[in-house]
């Protein structure tokens, strides 16, 4: 049992874990919203510079068509190609420009904006055919043929919608000149493709979040890779003087000797670390005397590692007391239960046997519990 909790994939993901996964091509993408930003922005180019466009193009033929006396005496059709060309190929090199942009922009967004050599490095399973009928066949290759299926039909909706709306218009344009039918048919371009972006715009709304969640559950640690991955990074001496500076330049000198002396350190495991003291006698309940998340967290661990104060694990109970107390501060009274069993456990045991796995069930009040934003977990479950 013991073996199956250790293997689960209960952790996010550490900075390393993240900057190697993206070095190798896994990152933050949505390919609707690259759809959604370049459709944007061609609609509003369309929208904005159409009608330039269209005045160039016509200027491009008029200037091809028409042949005067000094052109006949003096034809240069090399001068008259290359005029031709630049007057045709500027509105849409500006278009271009606009969804290049557009289509760099979306990764930029997401933070994943870059060139990674690894994403390009061969892969056997992509080569192998078994595998890729296995993705195509499994359960991602039929959610991703479902979700496009009903991408389709919302955008075919959405096309109808904005079409039968100017049915009668189209059958009475031929009884309009040729100037006055191209531009209704032009207005009409125009408020199809804004449908449509209004309608990538929505999907989009909807996939980045599911991509995001998707990659933090790919990128998910179980407890025991947290711990090789710390232990493997604290076993090189530059990491282990990089620590013992950031220690110093986090937490100030009082904070350092409360660290030391501590009765236990509470931690998350790796993204909170609370210390507490209490001293029979003096202290009329326990003082949280340094906490903190990230960074600081891992100076916490660190100087009580080296000053032997006991570490455990304790997420729920770690987060509470980083959320309801400051430094200096008693634990509220809601934890008194809590805490107490874990400080009778460090006390009755020696330092070294506080950090065994038979350490004492804790029970943290509903109301106190906290994900890792600060964020009450009985709301985020409601």
């Amino acid at each position: 049992m013991a073996d199956v909790e250790r293997d689960q994939k209960t952790e996010e993901a550490t900075a390393k874990r993240k900057r190697e996964s993206a070095q190798k091509g896994d990152v933050l993408a949505s390919r609707e919203l690259s759809t959604a930003m370049v459709m944007a922005i061609g609609t509003g180019w369309i929208a904005i510079a159409g009608d330039w466009a269209m005045e160039s193009w016509r200027n491009m033929l008029t200037t091809g068509l028409t042949l005067d006396a000094r052109a006949t005496r003096d034809f240069d059709i090399g001068g008259r190609i290359i005029d031709m060309a630049i007057k045709a190929a500027l509105p849409l090199a500006a278009l271009l420009a606009a969804t290049l942009v557009a289509a760099l922009g979306a990764p930029a967004l997401l933070g994943s904006l870059g060139f990674r050599t690894g994403a390009f490095a061969p892969k056997a399973s992509k080569l192998n055919p078994v595998s890729g009928l296995s993705r195509m066949l499994g359960t991602q290759g039929f959610a991703e043929l479902g979700k496009s299926i009903v991408k389709v039909g919302f955008l075919g909706s959405v096309c109808w919608w904005s079409i039968s709306g100017d049915m009668d218009r189209l059958r009475g344009l031929s009884a309009n000149d040729i100037q006055a039918a191209a531009g209704a048919l032009g207005t009409m371009l125009v408020n199809l493709l804004m449908s449509l972006t209004i309608a990538l715009v929505a999907i989009a709304a909807i996939d980045v979040p599911l991509q995001m969640r998707q990659r933090a559950a790919r990128l998910r640690m179980s407890k025991q890779e947290v711990r090789d991955e710390h232990k493997e990074s604290e076993g090189r001496p530059e990491v282990k003087a990089a620590l013992r500076q950031r220690q110093h330049a986090l937490l100030s000198g009082s904070a350092r000797k409360a660290v030391t002396e501590a009765a236990v350190i509470l931690t998350n495991p790796t993204h909170f670390a609370v210390a507490l003291r209490y001293r029979p006698g003096l202290d009329a309940a326990p003082m949280v005397v340094a906490r903190g998340r990230g960074p600081t967290a891992q100076a916490i661990r660190e100087l009580g590692k080296e000053n032997s104060v006991p570490m455990l694990e304790y997420p729920q109970l770690t987060r509470a007391i980083y959320f309801t107390s400051r430094a200096g501060q008693p634990i509220v009274h809601d934890l008194y239960v809590a805490v107490a069993t874990v400080l009778a456990f460090v006390f009755n045991l020696d330092a070294m046997l506080a950090t065994a796995a038979d350490k004492p069930d804790i029970e943290v009040p509903e109301n106190k519990r906290f994900d890792a934003s600060g964020r009450p977990e009985s709301s985020s479950q409601t």
